[in-house]
């Protein structure tokens, strides 16, 4: 099974879902750094709907001066051009295999889709 993990090193639940993932046997796995290989809004469309959540359900609060700037009650349009432009403001981690979509928090929330 092949399966995509955005990821973020510094980030605890991001290390141990990547963790489970390198453990599962039979996963094929790509890590997506993407702090460094920041999303485009598109596969933030793309992956909140397949999650079937909202942009403001995976905007970053913890860390991030989203809520100091009104975040929360911005549309989601306007939250995606954010994201695309800051992946700081995206939850994580993502994680995408052919079973679907989620927002792993708690990281045992990939145990759905794989």
């Amino acid at each position: 099974m092949k399966a995509t993990i955005w990821h973020n090193p510094a980030c605890g639940t991001s290390r141990k879902t990547l963790a489970l993932l390198e453990e599962t046997p039979g996963v094929e796995l790509t890590v997506v750094e993407y702090l460094k290989q920041p999303y485009e809004a598109d596969k933030l469309r793309q992956l909140f709907e397949a999650a079937n959540i909202s942009a403001r359900d995976a905007l970053r609060l913890r860390g991030t001066d989203a809520a100091e700037r009104g975040m929360t009650d911005w549309d989601d349009e306007a939250i995606i051009a954010a994201m695309a432009a800051n992946p700081a403001y995206v939850e994580r981690p993502f994680v995408e295999t052919e079973k679907g979509v989620r927002l792993c928090r708690p990281m045992e929330k990939v145990q759905d889709i794989l």
